[in-house]
């Protein structure tokens, strides 16, 4: 499987997670007593349930009688939980528990659990008032994948991003010699090298990102990050195939490589980030809006309107935006993937996605003309 389909979160996946978010954001402790857990993909489950069984010990200290039997017990049931698993889940895990009882003395333990649609890799333990749920949040408010490089003349990490979260792909680390030279060399002689050496570097570079990039479906762009020497260099010598020099999106310049590195590029490249989200939605709508006012028969709106169209298979794209129910939204999605309907969520930052909220958050860009 390619790897953008391996971590590609559907419509459906985003609002069923979107749900799970609303539900779970219901819940409050009185004191610190919900647990929340995120075990990294590939982490062992037996090391997390020891863990979880430690745990236990150290909450009998607690010196509140209610709290102790409340953390405790939660900490139980996640165990009796997490032992169902012959494993961890391919994209790891998120598990809550807590007694969510509304009345004070009364008990209601629930556990909740689900593998996220992208890989975690994140380990997380805590008890607090509420669930720990910023690192769903990322993921439901996200889909895009975008590609990472971040380099130097000796170093280069590819990675993909979802949201916030970077899914590591591969590294490369070259034979550039350091800038003092070895006894007996020349300089010209050693100078060669060290310039051979690097374009070598960045031949790899150029492969590496050809073989994951060119090909990935939905790929909404490459940020590139390093050294601007480095990456001046990189551009503008022709290591890379004008298809993939054309994916890129952004290039900054970085202090770092590596993980480090990776995370400076998401820092400097949230600007273009959210201009690239915000252009998406306004490109849809105004083609929405363009089909509206020249082929009317080609879109549909309102809800009972698009429904129909749904119930069709009638439907290319379907509309809603962020502020519809989440059970009507979940519900029309539902009814699109029977015919296999893109679903899109529109939020109201832009002037397009509010007059898609003042016509009733639902419309429609339909595969054939539909007379009503």
């Amino acid at each position: 499987m390619a790897e953008d389909e391996k971590h590609r979160m559907s419509a459906k996946e985003k609002l069923k997670l979107k749900h799970i978010i609303k539900e779970l954001e219901q819940h409050r402790g009185r004191h610190t007593e919900l647990v929340s857990v995120y075990i990294p993909a590939g982490y062992d489950m037996v090391k997390i349930i020891n863990h979880l069984q430690q745990e236990q010990g150290t909450a009998s200290n607690i010196k509140s009688a209610q709290t102790r039997n409340n953390v405790i017990s939660a900490l139980e049931r996640m165990v009796q939980h997490l032992r169902l698993f012959k494993q961890t889940p391919a994209n790891g895990l998120a598990v809550f528990s807590g007694n969510v009882a509304e009345r004070e003395g009364q008990q209601d333990f629930q556990v909740w659990s689900l593998e996220p649609p992208v890989p975690l890799n994140i380990r997380i333990y805590r008890c607090d008032k509420e669930f720990v749920l910023e690192p769903l949040k990322e993921m439901a408010e996200h889909e895009e994948a975008y590609g990472m490089v971040v380099m130097d003349r000796r170093d280069a990490t590819i990675a993909l991003l979802k949201g916030k979260t970077i899914i590591p792909l591969t590294s490369t680390h070259s034979e550039v010699p350091g800038k003092i030279r070895a006894g007996g060399q020349s300089a010209p002689r050693f100078a060669r090298l060290r310039e051979g050496a690097i374009k070598d570097h960045y031949k790899k570079v150029a492969d590496y990102m050809k073989e994951q990039f060119l090909f990935m479906k939905d790929l909404k762009g490459i940020l590139l990050g390093g050294p601007s020497t480095t990456t001046n260099d990189f551009l503008n010598k022709g290591y890379l195939t004008t298809d993939v020099r054309n994916k890129i999106i952004a290039v900054k310049d970085l202090s770092y490589t590596g993980d480090f590195g990776l995370q400076e590029l998401l820092e400097k490249s949230q600007d273009v980030l959210s201009e690239e989200e915000v252009a998406k939605e306004k490109a849809l709508m105004q083609k929405f809006f363009g089909l509206l006012s020249t082929k009317a028969e080609m879109v549909s709106y309102g809800q009972h309107q698009v429904m129909q169209c749904l119930l069709m298979g009638a439907v290319d794209t379907l509309i809603i935006s962020e502020t519809v129910d989440e059970k009507l939204m979940d519900e029309m999605d539902k009814e699109g993937q029977k015919y296999g309907t893109a679903t899109e969520v529109i939020s109201t930052e832009t002037r397009e996605g509010i007059q898609l909220k003042e016509m009733g958050g639902i419309a429609a860009i339909l595969r054939y003309p539909v007379h009503m």
